[in-house]
């Protein structure tokens, strides 16, 4: 093992040694309630199994086979989360094959980034973690489960599944992955377009058919933001089977993976060789997916979800241990927009299988933890291999004919521009990086960025909100060297939405020769890539953040080589002045007004922007 990775996981592990044997006994207390069946009233045991078949009904009743619980984030508005309709159905029809039963415990909500956009629904986004997370746990809360599979892909959804599965810890737990769209036209001719109409060479009839021609089908968008992100994660975390993440989900290999996770639950259960999901996330697990996180070029989002997440498990972790990790894992991929070619192609070249490969054979991840398979990530590091691969399994019908093995190591990349070895990094540090100075501390994604626009010094723009922004842009305002200053886009202020329509805008000036960046303690997008943005900022300006003082004209450098961020007025001067009270009213529309309880608990944008 690299000794870095081993130092960081070690103060991880002492840092967090009270909290994690709390969560540790909460989950075992948990453990010797469950299952409850045989202690449950009659009236509480006919509630249970009144909608059930007659054989679900007496499998349940007899508590002497595994009953499965399903958590799902279907909706057929969201692309990613389509091909979850029928999953419940074949999950049910193939676990009464194997003598188990499953039953639908709940449905969370699944919202879409990519709608909300720069709208008022996007407020809500950030929150919307927890409000899964919770909707998780009431769904679990029955008690009446041997283990549970999720249903989920996307931004918000994944993360507040596994934070509500974290609630109940003690169960047995996978996910199931449904897979990316087929690839469309290609994100830098998207990028393309979306430029020329921010510049006005395109118009709105012609960006409308660039995105329909990139977003035109199911299955999660093809490019490296924060859903496939979740994917990487769930993957490298042992949470779901080697490979499985970006098969189509129209391939036919999708039900091959799909049979074998439900079979290898059901089975290890029934044996009582089932590790629970408290055993698989401890932390070295959790040191593996910020690996995992870095080597990718992944979305900064994950820097706050990782956090959560890890607190959920008893966990402590923070930004600065992801900024250490990033001096000593290197960066293999390049996937847009931190490249040209999408996840399929990522896919197609090695994908995980691939990768993990590489960063074990360097001693960049800790092999000896538990996934869903057994001891050990060493398979997660091998080619699947399908008996009877030439056939299709019908969407109606799982059969135990059909399987996947992992014998063979991932040891070949079929292109090298997608996914490199890693004594041929594309870079020798990770995706991520922490800056840090009198402003605060905030995170960056310098996987996208060229090496030449890493430092800038330059005065300050302060504005409110992306409008402000935009409305300069288009009075000529902003066709100079500076640095945007977006405040109040916390998470105490307004649930932290994405500032993603700022990206073309600064793209198409740094393309004019503008030295350019942004500073905001809000977020970018999960598809953040060549603009160096310092996002995340705490302390937030609604806590009394620096950041609320800086005025037009104040100077400001961006170092990533350095890994400094600093407002360049002397203190005397900052003393003096009064911090900015830029709040926009909050109008409570599209249903912001019930999630004040959110903005006035959630903690710092560092401490996961979480409630619980």
């Amino acid at each position: 093992m690299n000794k870095t990775i081993q130092v960081i996981t070690q103060r991880i592990i002492e840092r967090s040694s009270a909290s994690r044997a709390d969560y540790l006994k909460r989950m075992s207390e948990q453990a010797q309630l469950h299952p409850a069946i045989k202690n449950m009233g009659c009236g509480n045991l006919a509630h249970t199994v009144a909608a059930a078949n007659k054989a679900d009904k007496q499998n349940i009743l007899s508590d002497q086979q595994p009953n499965i619980a399903i958590v799902s984030a279907y909706n057929d508005m969201l692309s990613a989360h389509k091909p979850y309709e029928e999953y419940p159905q074949q999950i049910r029809q193939y676990s009464r094959q194997l003598g188990a039963s499953a039953q639908v415990a709940g449905m969370v909500p699944a919202m879409c980034d990519g709608i909300t956009q720069g709208r008022a629904g996007m407020r809500l986004s950030l929150f919307s973690r927890d409000m899964i997370a919770m909707g998780t746990a009431v769904s679990l809360s029955h008690n009446v489960y041997h283990g549970a599979i999720c249903l989920g892909v996307c931004d918000k959804i994944v993360p507040g599944l596994l934070l509500g599965a974290l609630n109940f810890g003690h169960l047995p737990t996978v996910f199931l992955p449904a897979g990316p769209m087929s690839t469309g036209q290609s994100n830098s001719d998207k990028a393309k377009v979306r430029q020329a109409f921010t510049t006005g060479e395109a118009s709105k009839a012609d960006l409308l058919a660039s995105e329909c021609t990139s977003y035109h089908g199911v299955g999660t968008c093809t490019f490296y933001g924060t859903a496939n992100t979740n994917q990487m994660i769930l993957e490298i975390m042992g949470l779901q089977l080697p490979s499985s993440s970006f098969e189509h989900p129209q391939s036919k290999y999708r039900n091959h993976f799909n049979s074998k996770a439900i079979r290898t639950l059901i089975e290890s259960i029934r044996d009582q060789q089932a590790y629970s999901l408290a055993e698989i996330v401890d932390e070295k697990c959790i040191v593996n997916a910020l690996v995992g996180l870095l080597a990718t070029g992944g979305s900064t989002n994950l820097s706050i979800h990782m956090v959560a997440i890890a607190k959920a498990a008893g966990i402590q972790i923070n930004w600065q241990d992801i900024s250490d990790l990033s001096e000593v894992v290197p960066l293999l991929c390049r996937i847009y927009p931190n490249g040209n070619e999408d996840v399929n192609a990522f896919h197609n070249a090695g994908g995980m299988a691939f990768v993990i490969y590489q960063l074990l054979t360097a001693g960049l991840l800790h092999p000896d933890v538990k996934t869903m398979l057994g001891d050990g990530l060493a398979t997660y590091g091998k080619w699947p291999e399908f008996s009877n691969s030439s056939a299709i399994i019908p969407t109606s019908e799982w059969s135990c004919a059909h399987d996947v093995n992992w014998s063979q190591n991932a040891d070949s990349s079929s292109n090298h521009e997608v996914i490199t070895t890693v004594d041929k990094a594309f870079s020798n540090k990770g995706g991520l990086q922490l800056l840090k100075g009198n402003l605060g501390r905030a995170i960056i994604k310098v996987s996208a960025v060229a090496k030449a626009h890493q430092t800038i010094t330059a005065p300050a723009r302060v504005f409110r909100h992306q409008k402000e922004f935009i409305a300069a842009y288009k009075n000529n305002e902003l066709f100079t060297d500076f640095i945007a200053v977006i405040r109040f886009q916390g998470p105490k202020t307004n649930g932290m939405p994405e500032l993603h329509q700022l990206t073309p805008i600064l793209g198409v000036l740094i393309d004019n020769g503008h030295k350019v960046a942004m500073v905001t303690d809000g977020r970018m997008s999960g598809a953040s890539g060549k603009v160096p943005a310092a996002i995340h900022l705490v302390p937030e300006a609604a806590d009394g953040g620096l950041i609320a003082k800086v005025q037009d004209g104040d100077l400001i450098q961006l170092d990533c080589q350095q890994g400094t961020l600093a407002l360049l007025v002397e203190n005397e001067q900052l003393i003096k002045r009064d911090l900015a009270l830029d709040l926009e009213p909050n109008k409570g529309y599209m249903g912001e007004a019930m999630f004040q309880v959110f903005r006035n608990n959630c903690s710092n944008a560092e401490q996961g922007a979480t409630i619980l």
